[in-house]
């Protein structure tokens, strides 16, 4: 996250209020755009367990 310059407020803004997209009732990816970058949008990877856990945070990512 620091390397893509993701705080964790942005990162519990994608998941708290992001689009979602399932690919099966425990994986998804949740991503929602800010248009105070230029990278296109912000996703997470999420699993859901017990917790939610967040496998990956990702720029420059595009819905298919």
């Amino acid at each position: 996250m620091i390397e893509r310059d993701i705080s964790d407020a942005m990162l519990l803004e994608v998941i708290d209020s992001g689009e979602a997209r399932y690919k099966d009732e425990n994986h998804l990816w949740a991503f929602k755009e800010f248009p105070e970058r230029h990278d296109n949008l912000l996703c997470a990877v999420l699993v859901l367990e017990d917790c939610v856990v967040v496998k990956t945070v990702m720029h420059h990512f595009t819905v298919l």
